[in-house]
């Protein structure tokens, strides 16, 4: 009788074809041949019109820069990476990491942590926004290396500007100083090192190779071909890893093409202009862009197909379903293909949805620590609820599983991470045996599924032993149209010792207010409304992971880069209304 394999074990004789590569000039050299007037880029110039950058242009400008870098005596030495999304970012981040250690630092974060980041990884030159470089600028007296070379992507009459780099770099490349060129890249010592502000607490460094970037770019094109003819939409930050690799490394090896969102209220605006064909993304901007497209339809549809808060197409007749289809991708570009979903689990219906509407949704599961992607679905197999399968030459494995299965996820691969910056202490406590251990909990199905449940240090235990995993709890609190957001946490009661399930609710009052036919919900109103949604939600739960006490709050949680909320700070601040 033959054996019936796996699919995670169906999956290996599945994986497209890839080319090694095992560091960032190699790939940048090996793209500018193989695509040479290919557009790399898609840009806008100062009047607004869209450009295109071919990869022979990208190559020239990243070799244009490092040579200016190398001259200014930056060979090996760490180089900061600080702004939005933008063509410039992108050269730098290349450059940087082929003349020395690039360090991507997060626009988003207080001048203080900024500057902190870069005493800390010995900075000794940062390209980035004329906005970032002023905040650090107005405090220089805090910049610890006083010859720190600030590099500008906006000013153009600085000597030290970026285009005034390129310049320069260019006419001395031209000159016969083929320094750049001459670059021998160790695949497996550092170059890219990162700042991560998780969702539990402060930032570490984390050490990556090329060759560990470099393998999660052929383990993710072995189970999702990215084609010549796509374009990706890159909206996530790209300090962090899972934008950097996914929507900007990827489609570079690839032969594809990038354009920069200009921002969130520019989404349907740069959709029609740029026509993308893959969007990565996080969980709760693929929620907002399932609200928009229901509400649309519940709008425009004929009354008697019409469903209140909810998604009627399931239930349209076939020649209908065939229109809204079309124009849900009209109002998504016309040529989107598939989303990619990280950072957080996606709500498996949300999931479904797409995919009916011809839009498949693949999620997956990734740490920066591992550069980043660890598990997916693919072209190949996907489940909606899943984190998907290991991508090629990735094990993962429940570390110490519970009778449930669940148990901490760890991790082997090219992928893994060097260590913790100056912390060794840390790293042995992290990579065991060769084994990352991700702090996430996870379990692992027959067929190799991998899925999320929470992370080791979130979980709530009940003074009888019992485990509640707080973003189970969540999932049913949000799954609700009248809640935005929520945080579960675990409280303690003056007069006992037991651990109480609390929930900290961020409603949604524009859906409140439709539900209340247009009038603005008074306090009372929103706590009767609030109450009951989590009695709702308890009835869905056993006892122990009853939510006991629940606070509404007037404004949104803190987040993450990649809108995780953050379980420490202001976000903990418990406020029991009942």
């Amino acid at each position: 009788m033959k054996e019936c394999k796996s699919i995670a074990q169906q999956l290996k004789k599945k994986y497209h074809k890839t080319e090694e590569i095992t560091n960032f000039k190699d790939m940048l050299y090996r793209s500018a041949d193989i695509y040479r007037s290919r557009t790399a880029f898609k840009l806008k110039d100062e009047k607004g019109n869209i450009i295109s950058i071919p990869y022979e242009q990208l190559k020239k400008d990243v070799i244009s820069l490092g040579t200016s870098l190398i001259e200014k005596g930056f060979l090996n030495k760490r180089i900061a990476v600080i702004g939005k999304n933008s063509y410039q970012w992108c050269v730098s981040y290349l450059s940087a990491s082929i003349v020395g250690i690039v360090v991507p630092i997060d626009k988003e974060l207080h001048t203080d942590d900024v500057i902190n980041f870069m005493n800390v990884s010995q900075t000794a030159c940062i390209l980035g926004d004329d906005k970032n470089l002023e905040q650090i600028l107005a405090q220089i007296e805090k910049v610890e290396n006083p010859d720190t070379v600030f590099v500008s992507f906006d000013k153009k009459e600085d000597k030290n500007s970026f285009s005034n780099l390129l310049l320069c770099g260019e006419e001395s490349y031209e000159k016969g100083k083929k320094d750049f060129d001459n670059i021998i890249i160790n695949p497996d010592e550092l170059r890219i090192l990162l700042f991560t502000s998780g969702t539990t607490g402060s930032a570490k460094g984390v050490c990556l190779s090329q060759r560990n970037i470099c393998s999660n770019i052929l383990s993710t094109y072995g189970i999702v071909k990215v084609k010549r003819s796509d374009l990706f939409f890159s909206i996530l930050p790209l300090h962090h890893t899972y934008e950097c690799t996914l929507g900007f490394l990827l489609p570079l090896y690839s032969g594809a093409s990038i354009a920069h969102c200009e921002g969130l209220r520019y989404i349907t605006k740069n959709l029609n202009e740029f026509h993308p064909s893959v969007i990565l993304c996080v969980p709760l901007l693929l929620e907002n862009v399932h609200k928009k497209i229901v509400k649309n339809m519940n709008q425009s549809l004929p009354e008697k197909y019409r469903k209140v808060e909810q998604n009627p197409f399931p239930d349209l007749p076939f020649f209908f379903k065939k229109i809204v289809r079309t124009k849900v991708k009209n109002t998504l570009g016309g040529r989107l293909r598939v989303f990619i979903v990280g950072a957080a689990s996606a709500n498996p219906e949300i999931v479904s949805d797409f995919k009916e509407l011809n839009l498949p949704t693949l999620q997956g599961y990734g740490l920066t620590e591992c550069s980043p992607l660890v598990a997916g679905n693919t072209d190949f197999f996907q489940k909606d609820d899943s984190a998907g399968l290991p991508i090629p030459n990735v094990e993962y494995k429940i570390n110490s599983p519970n009778s449930e299965g669940i148990g901490e996820i760890i991790v082997k691969g090219p992928n893994v991470m060097l260590g913790y910056y100056e912390d060794e202490e840390k790293t042995k406590q992290t990579i065991i045996d060769g084994w990352f251990h991700t702090g996430d909990l996870g379990k692992i199905d027959e067929n190799g599924y991998l899925y999320i449940t929470g992370r080791c240090k979130s979980v709530i235990v009940t003074k009888n032993g019992k485990n509640i995993y707080p973003e189970e709890v969540e999932y049913y609190l949000n799954d609700n149209p009248l809640i935005s957001e929520s945080l579960v946490l675990g409280i303690h009661k003056d007069d006992d010792d037991e651990t109480y399930i609390n929930a900290q609710i961020y409603p949604n009052i524009e859906a409140i207010t439709e539900y209340l036919k247009g009038s603005v919900p008074t306090k009372e109103e929103l706590w009767k409304i609030v109450s009951d949604a989590v009695s709702s939600v308890n009835k869905k739960l056993p006892n122990y992971k009853h939510i006991k006490s629940f606070g509404i709050r007037d404004k949104e949680f803190e987040k993450t880069t990649t809108q995780k909320i953050k379980r420490y700070g202001n976000n903990m601040e418990i406020d029991k209304d009942s």
